[in-house]
């Protein structure tokens, strides 16, 4: 079996490689950095050498915060699937977010797009959703934090670490072709402000929690837990605290 990796130079696309070279499948790891797959997704350059000879593909790309998303996400997608069908490739396995749909945000609106637009593709497909990642949320905090200041948030997470995301996508990449969806979430929900404690603790830093109010659609929407899981199909088993101290030790 021979799998193609979109964005198999990413966080999470270089742990999905990692994952299915341990299980054995043939992996190619495909970006337009890639050197021995490359391939564009905003212009299909690349992509038909990429693809001959395979029997699934993730889609694993992540398109700039900027208005360029979808030149990426959306139209990009359309050219992979469309790259997919010459190649007779059986599977499509698009990687997205929990909760897209219900906060109004420009990068989850593309998303949304992007998912459509798989749906309404030639290839059978499944598209899994995960939670936010451990590291996006350390990032976000460590950023903060050279300020000397923690939000105080009451938006809910529910981070989960990549590998169990990528063990849940290979998963699916190496079984059989279906048409349907997989939710991945961690173990536990958090505020941000309990993040930024946990954060401070394991790293020893400090920082001044700034109560932040959570204001129209998407701070009610964050507040409500849009972006968390209570019931999904895999819950990761690393807390947010356990993948902390596995940081601070490596």
């Amino acid at each position: 079996m021979t799998i193609a990796i979109i964005g198999g130079t990413g966080t999470l696309g270089r742990a999905v490689v990692a994952v299915l070279r341990s299980r054995g499948p043939d992996v190619r790891a495909v970006s337009r950095h890639s050197p021995d797959y490359p391939a564009d997704l905003t212009t299909g350059e690349g992509l038909d050498a990429a693809l001959h000879g395979c029997d699934a593909v993730v889609d694993a790309s992540n398109g700039p915060s900027s208005g360029k998303a979808a030149a990426v996400l959306v139209e990009g997608s359309r050219r992979l699937l469309e790259a997919e069908a010459r190649a007779g490739v059986r599977h499509h396995v698009c990687v997205s977010i929990i909760g897209i749909d219900e906060v109004p945000m420009r990068y989850y609106k593309v998303k949304v797009a992007q998912e459509r637009v798989v749906e309404q593709g030639p290839v059978s497909w499944t598209i899994v959703r995960a939670t936010q990642f451990h590291d996006l949320l350390g990032m976000l905090l460590a950023t903060t934090v050279r300020w000397r200041v923690l939000p105080a948030v009451k938006a809910l997470f529910q981070p989960v670490e990549v590998r169990e995301v990528a063990a849940a996508v290979a998963g699916v990449a190496a079984g059989d072709p279906r048409r349907g969806r997989l939710t991945v979430a961690g173990p536990e929900v958090h505020d941000l402000r309990s993040l930024g404690r946990l954060w401070c603790a394991a790293t020893g830093r400090r920082a001044l929690p700034v109560p932040l109010p959570l204001v129209g659609r998407i701070g009610g929407a964050l507040g409500r837990g849009a972006l968390t899981c209570a019931a999904p199909d895999v819950r990761g088993s690393v807390t947010f605290a356990e993948w902390l101290r596995a940081q601070q030790s490596a």
